[in-house]
Parts: structure tokens; sequence; C-alpha cells
């Protein structure tokens, strides 16, 4: 027979009024016992033992200090209006809606043909309905050396509890409960960290696991962990030795950077400790780490601050690392938990969103867009970087598609009242010339196209765009500012340096694409010091048949396009000689 007993009475809502009143977030509401789950500080304790209908307390988990967060934590059991939303997030909504990622998941852009790898401490995937239907494409254990990245017989009951969690924040799916910011990308799985100790064994299973994840094709990777402090039995690194050469994650991190990978991880959880600054692989050269702010968007106490010994800034961008939903591992649940490594996988996903639309761009190109769709890329610091990390700015920024010799700008349109298709438009000039007014071609899937007539090397080129709405409404991007781009680069910026921060250790002279050629070839070079550049072509006698550069530039990287004129089918040397640096290469030119 049906029956209702004293447990199944909902809780007093007046008692829960007057624990929110003080400021504190109930994370369960447990009617069976009549009672609540909560994360206390020292002050909000003493306030609650003094009400009048609490019982008692009962310590279920105390947070390390890294951890801790105080009176910062805001209630998100709230319903939301998900109405107009194609995915229904549950309680992973707010993380997400902060970082604007539901517009871009309605655009369907969902990380999908995106190889995204995570280190972490292992993770009980199989067994959770927000993960148990994701692409994991491969997995490993480099703590046991085998295949099981789930807890074994040998491991702490916890092992895999950080890394679940952290999976699902990235890439889970479980309509109602939780949505994952890149749930369509495939997944490989690394475990590497050993929760019963801390030394550098976790440090060479990370630096093995890089090389394991770069070997499979991975496109981005991140992780959860910081390393600066290990047991007695070895020893620790200090912050002069944050300066982005010194850690094997670090130095693991740059070269995974250097052979085209995205690399992503948490900033640290030392806000609130003597250390207090990033910790490594965070203070990697090209890595973007990643701070925690709260669900409105101010920073989180315990968020590591930058920036690196050698004085870059750092983190790069933060996302919410506060009350993020996540899955529990050993379980079906869910619960709200925070720290960098809650914000670290909403800025991979991003990236993998990012990547999924537009495939072709870098690493470094990504870098470069993520760090320009922060909330105050104009004026960045060394406590939230280049600021809140936006998916809405990130898909609509433009890159650049280089396809033969042909620069292509491409830029999505998202305008929640539509776009005519037909009026899009990119005004573009170089500085000091008169603006040039062309209408974009529609690529497709809200993208629209346009391919740069020839400039010089180094030419800085501006523009924006325009185009009417379906209310007929006029519209401009940006408005009041112009993006710039300097010919020959792949990289766009809006409010950061056009300066390329990606300076090369060594000189560098490709071979030129395409070859052989019959209209225009491209020669790419690097220079790791500025100097006089002269690019000089010559046939096969030794005659010489033209100069295409000769000038100072920048160090950093460069293209120059060779048109040939009045010249016969054959094959030409290239020469360049910048400084005291000569490199010859052999061309092919076919009428």
């Amino acid at each position: 027979d049906d029956f209702i007993t004293f447990e199944d009475l909902p809780l007093k809502e007046n008692y829960l009024f007057q624990i929110k009143a003080l400021g504190i977030s109930i994370v369960h509401k447990l009617k069976w016992f009549n009672a609540v789950s909560a994360y206390l500080n020292e002050k909000q304790l003493r306030l609650v033992e003094n009400l009048p209908f609490v019982e008692k307390i009962e310590v279920v988990k105390i947070l390390k200090q890294s951890d801790r967060f105080d009176d910062y934590l805001l209630d998100q059991s709230a319903p939301y209006n998900t109405d107009f939303l194609t995915l229904d997030y549950g309680l992973s909504y707010a993380q997400e809606q902060l970082s604007d990622i539901p517009i871009v998941h309605d655009f369907d852009v969902d990380g999908e043909g995106i190889i995204i790898g995570v280190l972490d401490s292992g993770f009980d995937w199989k067994n959770h309905p927000a993960l148990h239907n994701r692409q994991v494409i491969g997995e490993y254990d480099f703590i046991q050396n085998d295949s099981v990245t789930s807890n074994q017989f040998n491991d702490p009951q916890a092992q895999h509890n950080h890394g679940t969690y952290v999976l699902s924040v990235l890439g889970g799916y479980d309509p109602g409960n939780l949505i994952g910011v890149s749930f369509n990308s495939k997944f490989l799985l690394a475990k590497t960290e050993d929760i019963s100790d801390e030394t550098h064994v976790e440090e060479d299973n990370y630096a093995a696991a890089l090389e394991w994840m770069e070997a499979l094709g991975v496109d981005i990777t991140t992780s959860s962990l910081g390393y600066s402090e290990f047991n007695a039995s070895t020893y620790s690194y200090t912050y002069s030795q944050m300066d982005g050469n010194t850690a094997i994650v670090t130095r693991a991190s740059n070269l995974a950077f250097d052979r085209g990978v995205v690399c992503v991880t948490s900033a640290g959880n030392e806000g609130n400790n003597p250390w207090k600054y990033i910790t490594a692989p965070a203070d990697a050269f090209y890595i973007i780490s990643v701070g925690a702010v709260f669900p409105g968007g101010s920073i989180a106490a315990f968020s590591s601050r930058g920036p690196t010994a050698d004085g870059r800034i750092k983190p790069e961008i933060v996302t919410q690392g506060v009350n993020v939903y996540g899955a529990s591992a050993a379980s079906q649940a869910y619960y709200f938990s925070q720290g960098t490594s809650a914000a670290a996988p909403i800025a991979a996903g991003i990236t993998g969103l990012l990547l999924s639309k537009f495939p072709y761009l870098t690493n470094k190109q990504v870098r470069k867009i993520i760090l320009e769709s922060g909330s105050h890329s104009s004026s960045p610091d060394t406590v939230t970087g280049y600021g809140l990390l936006s998916a809405y700015t990130a898909l609509t920024f433009p890159n650049i598609k280089t396809e033969m010799v042909n620069f292509i700008i491409n830029k999505m349109m998202i305008d929640t009242n539509g776009v005519n298709s037909q009026s899009v438009q990119i005004h573009y000039r170089k500085l000091g010339e008169g603006i040039t007014d062309e209408f974009m071609s529609n690529a497709g899937a809200s993208v629209y196209s346009f391919s740069l007539p020839q400039y010089l090397s180094r030419d800085t080129i501006e523009f924006y765009f325009t185009y009417t709405d379906t209310l007929g409404n006029n519209q401009r991007v940006p408005q009041g500012n112009t993006y710039k781009m300097i010919y020959g680069k792949d990289y766009i910026s809006l409010n950061t340096t056009l300066k390329d921060e990606f300076i090369p250790k060594v000189y560098f002279v490709s071979q030129n694409y395409p070859n052989p050629f019959n209209s225009y070839t491209r020669i790419n070079y690097e220079l790791p010091v500025p100097g006089g550049v002269n690019i000089r072509i010559y046939d096969i006698l030794g005659r010489e048949v033209a100069t295409i550069v000769n000038g100072y530039q920048d160090e950093g990287s460069h293209t120059v396009i060779f048109n040939p004129k009045n010249l016969a089918s054959g094959v030409y040397i290239y020469r360049i000689q910048v400084n005291d640096y000569i490199a010859d290469q052999k061309m092919l030119y076919l009428k």
C-alpha cells in the first residue's frame, strides 16, 4: 500500500530561507534525513550552530586550503528558463551561459570532428549516464601501464573521481541534467595523477601522455592538474622556476605546442596560499592557462595569480570555476564543485567548438582568437588575464584560411534576429588608402568568406563588416573599431597587439608552395631576430632574375608571394639572406 512517512515530508521552507540568508549555498536537500548539505567556512559554521532549529552538524568533507572558497558560493538550484534553447542543460546551464555557449550550440556547433585529450586522475566514464555514450577513442593508465583508466583494485577509492568530473564538464551529455561544452568531440583519456602521493613520477606520466596523444593526432589537450610542491622525499619547485622552461610538465607542454597541439590547463588553486601564483604547466609559453570566477563573473579568491617568473601574463583567460555542475564517479549522480579544475574544461571545450567550426586553424591562430575573446582583451592583467572567455565571441571572430597563395577571411555571423545573407559586406583598406566595399560569399552554416587581393608582405590591412538583419536593421561589426592584420600572417587583431608573440627559435625557410607552380607561389620563412632581409630569385645558370624582398623585417613568421613575369618555364633558385644567415631552395615554374 502507498503510505507517507515523516521522511517523505518536504523540508521546511522557512528553515531553508534562514540558512540561505547567511550567504550559504545549499548543495543537497535531504528530506529523508530532514537535513541539507552545504559548504561552510568557519564563520558560517558558528552561525549555523546557533540556529534554533539545527540539532547537530556532521562533517562530510574538509576542503584543503587551496580549495576553499569561503562565503562566495551562490545558490544555483533555482530553475532556469531554457524553453528557447535546443538543448536541455539542467543545472549545467549557468556555467555555460556565463561563457555564451548555448547560443553556439544552437547553431549546431558541438565539437564534432575534434580530438580532445584529457590528462587527470582517472575516468569512470563507462558507468555514468552523461559519459557512457561519449566517443572515447583511446585510454591509457600511465600509472599502472594498462588500458584501464577507471579504478582498479590497488587504486585509492577516490582515484577516478576528479577526472570523471572534469571529463563530464568538458564533454558529458545527459539532457535534463548536464550538457558538456564540446560534447560531440572524440576523447583520449590519460590517467597520470596518483592521488595517494605527490612525486615527479606524475610529471613523467604527464609528459608520456602528451607524447601518446600527439602520436594519435590529438587536436587539444586539457589538464586540471598543477605541480609546485612535492612530498618530502624529493625536491619542490620555487616560484622563480615558473619561467616556462623548467618543470617537466611545462617543457612537455611546450613541445606539444611546437607540434601543433592546442594546450589548455588550469591555473592552480593557490590564490589564498603563500605560494599565490600559477603552478606548472600553466607557466608554459603558449599553453592557455585558465583561472576561475564566480557565477557573477568576479574572480575567485583561490584562483592562482600571475605573472610567470619571467613576467608573462597569466592566466590567459577565466571561466566559471565556482558552483560548476558535473558527474560523480561510481554513481549516476551529479554535484557542484569548484576550482580552476572546473574552469579549465569549460575553456578547453570552447577551443573544441572553435576548431570544430574552423578545422583549418593552427594552434597559434586558436590561441590568438581565444585571447581576443576575453571580456577585457584590450587591457589584460595578472588576475583574470584577458578576461572571461566567450564562446560566441570566439566563434564569430574573423579568421584567416590560406589556400594556395590566397588569404581568405572567414566570418561566422550569429544574430538572434537572423542575417540577410545577401547583405553581408566587408569594408577593407591598406592603412593610408581608401576603403573598398565588397560583398562576401555565403559559405553556408552562417559563415561568410572573402578572398583578399594581394598586398606586399607586412602591409597592414584593416577592415570591418556590415549586414542587415531580417528585421531590416543595419549592423556594423565591430562597432566603432576595425579588425587589423599584417598581410602574409595568418592572425587577426582587434584588441590585442598585432605583434607576433610566437618568436621562432631558429631561422627557417620553407619549400615554396605550390611547387611546381604556374601562377603564384608562396614562400614562408621565420626570423628569430630582426634584420635586413633579402630574397632574390636566380635561374639555373645563377643569373639573378628578380628581387622579391629587400628591407628590414621584425622577428617572427613571414610570407612572400612570388609572381613570375616574363620568365620561361624551368627550375629557379630562391636565396634568402638575413644578417649572417643564407639559405637556398629550388622551385619549378611551369607556364
